[in-house]
């Protein structure tokens, strides 16, 4: 057996989000631990949970996994922040939230996703960074458990659930909305379907049915996970279906929901021109329809693809896949988790989320330039020009007729307008408190915003700035 060094106890100051009583590594002996340390607004960390819920129900009478979430951002020091993370991620273990960073350098950890294994006798056996690494998480684990039967060292049994959940309410943590002079659209992405509303609120239909799945079918009949941006043109309305790694195109004259970009499966390809409905895609977040174009922000491989509905063909148009903010021609550029992304004129406007930043994409050339934000670690909460102001985790961002490009601060609990024409940011003046909102649209006069973490769409008045929420299905 390898030499190994016992595992760090939890310290007692230590907060749980989801557990009402502390979990101790001396009352797990016997079981394998599986510790993972996260940050709720990495994409990587995203693309873990499928692999630990399916390690927690293969050993569900011997592993126990628990999440330790360490925070990028000031606004995630907030356990509150944490605990709506857990839940709209649907996370059903203990979660600690450690703000200091404490056990990060008690474990020597180094990066988000990390996952540490502690053996029955709570000694670290392995640490394992990074996503995509199933098959060596299972083939650890099993050797570990075998170990502990062979010694008679193994309590076997089902890992203690944990859960603090939300409120029951008509939406659950709606990612975004598109409105138009008639109708809301609203990706409803904690129940895994799209609405179609009138602006008072009143649902008329519902695309997907409501459990996260793959499936296409027509209107309920079908099955989205986590939906996120929508893009509409004529009668067709497109969805970044995010969970599912895919772009999905609803018919909306007859309610037929089809598949036309992903596979179902989390991509790291870098495609020129290849069919799209057999290239997988990396968690796209937003989309936006640009002459006869489909602009898809692929949030998980930090770039812009450009896909044509039509021939069914797609390619990356911009970013290099490197995390990063080089400005630069299409595929030297960088971007970081692109999530919002919207035309004007002739040219793209992406928030790029893990830069904190606002990016410009010419449609000539695919040049990329930014507008607001340094780099990855350069946030907070300022206005004034690209050198001054500050953006924390922005979201998404909307086109104003007038020039105005409206921004989602996300992390900051805001929203801001940047100028176009002079490159200065201001925050906007409204009545409303807002919670991570992750989504904006303007239309009908208004500014409709996807307040995420209050379940709840917004309807901002520009004329007034008097906010109110919209009692979707109400």
């Amino acid at each position: 057996m390898d030499a190994r060094l016992p595992a760090p106890e939890f310290p007692a100051g230590l907060e749980w989000v989801n557990v009402s009583e502390a979990p101790t590594l001396s009352a797990l002996r016997g079981r394998v631990i599986l510790l993972w340390f996260w940050s709720y607004d990495n994409v990587n960390c995203w693309n873990l949970l499928p692999d630990l819920a399916w390690l927690e129900s293969r050993y569900h009478d011997g592993l126990s996994v628990i999440g330790v979430h360490t925070p990028k951002y000031p606004h995630q020091r907030d356990a509150g922040a944490v605990l709506k993370a857990v839940n709209r991620l649907r996370i059903r273990h203990a979660v600690a939230s450690d703000a200091d960073f404490v056990l990060w350098q008690r474990y020597a950890v180094d990066a988000w996703p990390s996952v540490v294994l502690v053996d029955a006798e709570g000694q670290v056996a392995a640490v394992i960074p990074g996503e995509g690494r199933r098959r060596d998480l299972d083939q650890w684990i099993s050797r570990l458990l075998d170990e502990a039967a062979e010694r008679d060292l193994r309590e076997y049994g089902p890992a203690m659930p944990a859960q603090r959940p939300e409120p029951r309410m008509p939406l659950a943590f709606p990612g975004k909305v598109l409105a138009t002079p008639e109708l809301l659209y609203v990706s409803d992405s904690g129940h895994h379907r799209v609405l179609e509303c009138t602006h008072e609120g009143r649902i008329l239909r519902q695309f997907g049915s409501g459990d996260p799945g793959f499936w296409d079918g027509r209107n309920a009949e079908c099955g989205l996970n986590d939906p996120q941006g929508l893009a509409l043109r004529d009668d067709l309305l497109y969805v970044a279906d995010r969970g599912n790694h895919a772009v999905r195109r609803i018919r909306l004259y007859g309610g037929e929901v089809e598949t036309i970009l992903g596979t179902g499966e989390a991509g790291r390809e870098r495609p020129r021109d290849a069919e799209a409905q057999r290239t997988p895609i990396g968690a796209p977040t937003d989309l936006v329809m640009v002459a006869d174009a489909l602009y898809v922000a692929a949030s998980g491989q930090h770039q812009i693809w450009k896909l044509d509905p039509v021939r069914g063909r797609v390619g990356v148009y911009a970013g290099s896949g490197r995390l990063g903010i080089d400005d630069a021609l299409a595929g030297e550029a960088s971007f970081a988790q692109p999530s919002s992304v919207v035309a004007s004129g002739l040219q793209l406007l992406v928030a790029d989320a893990a830069t904190s930043a606002i990016r410009l994409v010419r449609l000539a050339d695919a040049r990329v330039t930014t507008l607001v934000g340094i780099g990855p670690w350069e946030f907070g909460d300022a206005a004034g020009n690209r050198d001054t102001a500050r953006l924390q985790n922005p979201l998404a961002i909307a086109m104003d007729p007038r020039g105005i490009v409206f921004i989602a601060d996300s992390y900051n609990g805001k929203l801001k307008a940047l100028s176009l024409k002079t490159g200065a940011v201001r925050p906007l003046n409204v009545n409303y408190r807002f919670n991570e909102p992750g989504g904006l649209g303007v239309a009908a006069g208004a500014l409709w915003i996807a307040n995420t973490n209050v379940h709840e769409v917004v309807r901002i008045d520009l004329a007034s700035g008097i906010g109110k929420r919209v009692g979707i299905g109400e």
